[in-house]
């Protein structure tokens, strides 16, 4: 069986929450695409050309325990504004999407330009006070040096960047079902989205 579940959505939305638990919930595999331009902006800051560390990426760069830190988070969306790097990535995704027994990927362009054959479309969004919040508090937690306003500038600026690229825009697919998680607990919105899923898939 080929099922694909696409979830797109601007930074600390809750898509990636969301598609672990979809992934738990259905059995299906699943890949943060996000992941793989952490993984180039990561190798940029060592160094490399972001074009050449896309297109030599591998798996040990998807290990790395600093993909989730703030300066890497930056320099992802500096990159993945590159065309060459998207082209880079663009067909590992399609072929994880198409794998058989389902799949469930999560990005800002996976309904409209990676998989826009996907069976099932979820937007993820939130406000921005409400994404700024959950996104501190992660980073507080994990010992972060960062002041509420700092991050909040970052989000704001990464959806401009993420809005506005020339190379697969994010924004929502025209037959993408939008999830606003802005007021739902991380219960609710997996319940959410689990129940679209279901509808589609029955």
């Amino acid at each position: 069986m080929q099922f694909t579940v696409a979830l797109d959505g601007p930074a600390a939305a809750g898509k990636g929450t969301i598609a672990k638990a979809l992934a738990d919930k259905t059995g299906f595999a699943y890949l943060d695409t996000g992941l793989l331009y952490r993984a180039v902006g990561a190798r940029h800051l060592d160094g490399d050309e972001p074009i050449a560390a896309a297109q030599s990426l591998n798996a040990a760069d998807l290990e790395r325990e600093d993909l989730r830190t703030a300066q890497v988070a930056k320099k992802a969306s500096e990159v993945a504004v590159i065309p060459e790097v998207r082209e880079a990535l663009l067909s590992f995704q399609r072929s994880f999407a198409r794998m058989e027994g389902g799949a469930i990927l999560d990005g800002r362009d996976i309904g409209t330009v990676i998989c826009p054959q996907a069976e099932v479309k979820i937007y993820v969004t939130a406000s921005v006070e409400a994404r700024a919040r959950r996104r501190f508090d992660e980073l507080v937690a994990r010992g972060d040096d960062v002041t509420f306003e700092q991050v909040a500038q970052d989000v704001a600026d990464r959806d401009a960047r993420d809005a506005s690229r020339d190379t697969a825009p994010m924004k929502p697919a025209e037959d993408a079902i939008v999830l606003d998680t802005s007021d739902l607990s991380i219960a609710d919105a997996i319940d959410a989205a689990y129940r679209i899923v279901q509808q589609k898939s029955a």
